[in-house]
């Protein structure tokens, strides 16, 4: 996995799910995303953990919680830019699932959590993910 970033939009996972995410107009690919990760099994694979974080910046996004905008958040952006024109409802149960998947990411048995724990960078991942489920929850 291409890493150039401890946030959710640093990694080649993320920016593909981002780009993805443009071919729907409502949350049918967040839900999906966030199911992949609490259905998966012993072991949560990195690139799911990764789009899993991600899903969960677009709902904190959408509820006026995001993080800060930046060029490798900029796909993301612009899809709730257009959604917030055209207001999508907000989903408690996607809420729900987006903190039981932030939940499952830093698991011990993840594999994204596994890798950032081999890295020097593992405490500033580990803000940046304790950041976002702070966003969601508050």
């Amino acid at each position: 996995m291409g890493t150039w970033a401890v946030d959710a939009f640093g990694n080649d996972y993320a920016q593909d799910w981002a780009e993805d995410l443009h071919e729907t107009g409502n949350l049918d690919a967040v839900e999906d995303t966030l199911n992949t990760v609490l259905d998966s099994g012993a072991e949560l694979e990195a690139p799911f953990a990764a789009e899993a974080l991600v899903a969960a910046e677009v709902l904190a996004r959408l509820q006026g919680k995001g993080g800060a905008r930046t060029e490798d958040s900029a796909a993301v952006d612009e899809w709730v830019d257009a959604r917030k024109a055209k207001p999508v409802k907000p989903r408690a149960d996607l809420a729900e699932k987006a903190a039981r998947a932030i939940e499952r990411v830093l698991a011990p048995d993840s594999e994204l959590r596994q890798l950032w724990e081999d890295s020097e960078h593992y405490a500033d991942w580990r803000a940046a993910v304790e950041d976002l489920r702070s966003r969601l929850n508050s």
